[in-house]
């Protein structure tokens, strides 16, 4: 058994041409632009800028934000090479298959599925807050019971969070222009929110809550046990708020407001110029949502001190604290809408995934069908829909979330490797996105992702490397024996034709 077959990029290639394996190549720079500011605007703008000020950086978290960005930017930079080269869908699982070969391909996928189909989830049930928030501000109550999983607040089904992902999946059947149809109208309603708060905001701004800017380090309070970041386990480096060691700690949480702009790469096979598009997808998305990130986060700190700001709702209390609460319902309204595509793209590249894995045969096959009239993988859409729909609304997730950063970092890291790999096995490809300064770049991105990775609880890891066996042990039961390129029919096009 040869662990570290190569699937070759022409092999890859060739493969997204069988006809019922085709998908359609629908979508332009733009549409995968709004993909990328879509998934990247979540609840991040709206939470986290609350929280690491007041407890990591002060009124310098903006610069934690530019800093988090300068890291995801290093990996955007590798996957614009690797996505422009080899446009196929599968995101870093493809990536990894022409460049480290079957077994750590398969690891990648599996790692992937878990990120999205957990993201996917996670997000929805945040959605679902927001939209019974929002229900309540106009006098109809939603019964705990209908809006909480068994366990959490007399809950017994989520059924808004499991609607909301039944209809997402209904929709990315119908066909992924469609979807980015859509896509473009509540992304366009969630910035123009995000717009408005930043210029209503620059009128309460008072020049004395950002000093001082950089407020004086001080020592946190270490946490003990399986919560405790592995950075303290291994290295006895306990955290530290403020001063510029707090600028840098914050980085590690303000990371994760970034997290999806690398699931642009997963729609590679349906973008109409990948040479030209993916990497203006990519790049584009997280130079603008930083812009974003960092004008919020200048505003509020001005508008209220940062000692005094909210943890669960920064910028509807930073509103209220001047005076303004109706404020607090339009920042609801961008939540929901912002929440809404997360969920979206999310399920579209968690779908993309799966429809890769099960075409390259480490699957079963018949997931990959492609929808005769829609043009879409329908089956694995469905069937991932069906699971994300039944987690978000029957378990508990608060403490599985982290599962989906340690993901993300890890599918970034295995992309950075990749493309020093790619470019030394195979130098004469034509690359219409070369990421500058190879070995430099790739190594700095594998560093950053490594520093953000330790600073995850203990508790993370486990759970991941856990997930991780059990992936393994699907491999070696199932798809080592049926890979296409262990059964020898990559690139024919399959009998069965599902």
């Amino acid at each position: 058994m040869n662990l570290f077959r190569t699937k070759s990029v022409e092999q890859s290639i060739q493969d997204t041409e069988e006809p019922e394996h085709r998908l359609r190549r629908d979508l332009s720079a733009l549409d995968l632009t709004v993909f990328g500011v879509g998934v990247i605007i979540g609840t991040g703008i709206f939470v986290l800028t609350g929280q690491v000020a007041k407890d990591k950086a002060g009124p310098a978290v903006a610069l934690s934000f530019i800093l988090a960005a300068v890291v995801c930017g290093l990996a955007a930079l590798c996957y614009a090479e690797f996505s422009s080269t080899v446009p196929v869908a599968g995101s870093a699982y493809t990536f990894s298959y022409a460049t480290l070969g079957e077994f750590p391909a398969w690891i990648i996928g599996w790692d992937l599925i878990l990120e999205l189909a957990l993201g996917a989830a996670v997000v929805s049930v945040g959605w679902s807050g927001y939209f019974v928030s929002m229900l309540d501000n106009v006098g109809v109550t939603v019964p705990s019971a209908l809006a909480n999983p068994p366990g959490v607040k007399d809950g017994i089904v989520n059924i808004p969070a499991i609607v909301l992902v039944l209809l997402v999946t209904g929709l990315l059947i119908l066909g992924v222009k469609i979807s980015s149809r859509v896509n473009a109208v509540v992304v366009t309603i969630k910035v123009a929110v995000v717009l408005l708060v930043i210029v209503a905001g620059l009128f309460f701004v008072k020049g004395a809550n950002y000093t001082p800017f950089i407020p004086e380090a001080r020592p946190s309070p270490s946490v003990e046990g399986a919560a405790a970041p592995l950075m303290q386990v291994l290295f006895g480096i306990s955290p530290v708020s403020y001063g510029w060691l707090g600028v840098f700690a914050a980085v590690a949480i303000v990371f994760f407001a970034y997290i999806g702009f690398d699931i642009v790469a997963t729609a590679a096979e349906e973008a109409r110029r990948p040479q030209r598009d993916l990497p203006i997808g990519l790049i584009g998305s997280l130079i603008i949502t930083a812009i974003l990130y960092a004008a919020v986060s200048l505003v509020v700190v001005g508008m209220q001190n940062y000692t005094r700001l909210s943890d669960a709702a920064p910028l509807a209390d930073a509103f209220k604290s001047v005076g303004q609460p109706v404020f607090a319902t339009i920042i609801s309204v961008g939540g929901v809408a912002g929440l809404t595509t997360v969920v979206l793209i999310l399920l579209l590249g968690q779908s993309r995934v799966f429809f890769a894995m099960s075409r390259d045969g480490l699957l079963p096959s018949w997931l990959a069908a492609v929808h005769p009239r829609y043009g879409t993988p329908y089956r694995s859409t469905l069937i991932m829909g069906t699971i994300v729909a039944v987690l978000a609304g029957f378990i508990p997730l608060a403490k599985l979330a982290e599962l989906v950063n340690i993901g993300t970092l890890f599918a970034f890291l295995v992309v950075s490797v990749g493309v020093v790999v790619l470019r030394r096995t195979r130098p004469d490809l034509p690359r219409a996105f070369r990421t500058p300064m190879v070995p430099l770049v790739p190594i700095l991105s594998v560093l950053a992702c490594l520093f953000v990775m330790l600073n995850l609880p203990v508790e993370t890891w486990l759970r991941f490397l856990a997930w991780m066996v059990l992936g393994a042990i699907l491999y070696f039961g199932y798809g080592s024996r049926h890979s296409r390129l262990h059964t020898g029919t990559a690139g024919r096009v399959p009998l069965d034709r599902g």
